[in-house]
């Protein structure tokens, strides 16, 4: 097994003021060399999603959609048919501390509060460290730790985006 660096999460002056909250793990990536927020953390997620709606608005031409014979289902029961799958290029953290990695979405046409989901196979490929204590995501690179902030506003905006929707 190859060394990782360690990682760990604590309070440092750049922290600023902090205030205890539960807000939901919410981050922006690069994904397909577009800048893309409101990204939901949910590491009970077996799957990597990603809304149709976000997925059109970036107008990718190149990319083919993989065809699945899978469906998804809701919390409240109901089932959900993607449209297919998709392969895109993500990138987490700036600087040499940040990382890239091919990923598979499934494309999935719902209304959501959220343009992505990203859940465990994400998390794994990644070997990222979550903790919505700190609002950070941290994972490991070949130059030490990266990590992405989580966004409070993002985060309550979609809350809200999300009990007016029903979801």
């Amino acid at each position: 097994m190859e060394d990782t660096p360690l990682i760990q999460f604590g309070r440092t002056k750049q922290s600023g003021p902090w205030t205890f909250h539960n807000d939901a793990l919410v981050i922006t990536v690069v994904l397909a060399n577009y800048e893309v927020g409101r990204i939901f953390i949910d590491s009970g997620s077996s799957t990597d999603i990603l809304f149709g709606e976000a997925y059109d608005q970036m107008q990718l031409e190149d990319v083919s959609l993989e065809k699945v014979n899978t469906s998804l289902y809701e919390f409240s029961g109901e089932v959900v048919h993607p449209r297919g799958m998709v392969s895109l290029r993500l990138t987490m953290g700036t600087g040499t501390t940040r990382k890239t990695c091919i990923l598979k979405f499934l494309l999935v046409d719902e209304t959501s509060a959220y343009n992505m989901i990203l859940g465990r196979p994400t998390l794994n490929i990644f070997q990222a460290v979550i903790s919505t204590y700190y609002m950070k995501i941290k994972f490991s690179t070949p130059d030490g730790v990266g990590e992405v902030q989580g966004d409070h506003l993002q985060s309550r905006k979609c809350y809200v985006e999300a009990v007016r929707r029903g979801q």
